[in-house]
């Protein structure tokens, strides 16, 4: 399919507040679902922004792995950089950019660790290969070159060659819980429509907002 020509059809369908759903989730997943039927290569990475404890901004891609009300879920090393600034600042923004369908998603919202069901859960339905890679990789630490990742992930096959791979401590999920959630479409001209959802504890109110 291309993409230009979806990109074109956004364009001129636009953004009206009169169309989109009183849930930012399910407006989500409705674009979520277009974007993925448009053929988009990896609709589901995003960019996961954190604070570290000094104050500087960190931003890195992540897979969003889940989205439901309850909000958008992904998995990580617990040991890694943006595990330990998710601990001590519980607070983030996620973007999904769709650059070529003139599309964009932010989310903002509090952060809470999942359940050790949840990480066992989502565990269980990982390839081999990614499993045995939590195991090898200390996630942010550094290493001498690449031959020691390498030796590391040799010896996880071998300890685990005939048995299933237990899900480590160090490895599990988080939860965004929204509060502010902004979709962008392009339009010509750069009049670009903008609608901003926010939770006010009891409902979600929707704005337009200027480009």
């Amino acid at each position: 399919m291309d993409l230009s020509e979806v990109r074109e059809t956004y364009e001129e369908r636009g953004l009206d507040v009169a169309e989109v759903a009183a849930s930012p989730i399910e407006q989500f997943q409705r674009w979520y679902q277009e974007v993925s039927d448009a053929g988009y290569w990896e609709p589901n990475a995003m960019t996961l922004s954190t604070v570290t404890p000094e104050g500087w901004p960190a931003a890195r891609v992540v897979l969003l792995k889940k989205v439901d009300e309850q909000g958008f879920v992904f998995f990580t090393n617990l040991r890694s950089d943006k595990a330990s600034q998710l601990v001590a600042v519980p607070r983030a923004a996620l973007t999904f950019s769709w650059v070529e369908l003139r599309r964009q998603v932010r989310v903002v919202g509090a952060v809470d660790p999942l359940s050790s069901d949840e990480a066992d859960a989502y565990w269980a339905t990982r390839p081999r290969g990614s499993q045995l890679g939590a195991w090898a990789s200390d996630q942010s630490t550094v290493v001498a070159d690449r031959e020691e990742l390498d030796q590391r992930f040799g010896a996880e096959m071998v300890r685990w060659r005939d048995e299933d791979i237990e899900r480590p401590a160090h490895w599990g999920g988080f939860r965004v819980e929204p509060r502010l959630i902004e979709f962008w479409q392009g339009r010509p001209d750069r009049l670009h429509d903008r609608l901003r959802y926010f939770w006010t504890e009891q409902n979600w109110v929707i704005e337009r907002l200027a480009p």
